[in-house]
């Protein structure tokens, strides 16, 4: 009976936190993952920039876009954006916004989908799907947007 009621009182509590924190810690953890992955990138585009200009020119077809432009602005957009996710800062526009290099790099980079290895296109699938789902939640508790919004 005491074992029960125990048992009963630590799932109490477990539902409890679930409820007012476990949707935050998935944000937070999604947040965190996808940002540093493209922050990654970003790091490594600017560390070698004549190769990266040279993958622009060569390999990443941008549409619209001039191909030099098109490095400068994937690069800005993959070391912006993260620290925005990162902190929870601008959290929703942020999330759309790397959604959009995301799907931008995709759209350049059609050798992804004929890699004899299906990950690489996976992990932008995950990447999309984890940013949108940023982007429909917002950041969450653990962000500064709801550091700001309780403020107010």
């Amino acid at each position: 009976m005491n074992v029960t009621l125990s048992v009963n009182r630590v799932n109490d509590l477990f539902e409890r936190v679930l409820k007012a924190w476990g949707g935050s810690l998935l944000l937070l953890f999604l947040r965190l993952y996808v940002a540093w992955a493209f922050f990654h990138s970003g790091i490594l585009k600017v560390s070698n920039w004549p190769a990266t200009l040279a993958l622009f020119h060569d390999e990443y077809k941008v549409p619209v876009l001039p191909s030099d432009l098109a490095a400068y602005a994937g690069a800005f957009g993959e070391l912006f954006f993260p620290v925005l996710l990162f902190a929870g800062v601008l959290t929703r526009p942020a999330a759309l916004g790397l959604f959009v290099v995301n799907a931008i790099a995709v759209i350049s980079y059609p050798q992804l989908f004929s890699f004899e290895c299906p990950a690489a296109i996976g992990q932008h699938i995950d990447w999309g799907m984890s940013l949108l789902v940023v982007a429909a939640f917002g950041a969450g508790r653990l962000s500064l947007d709801a550091y700001f919004a309780g403020k107010r």
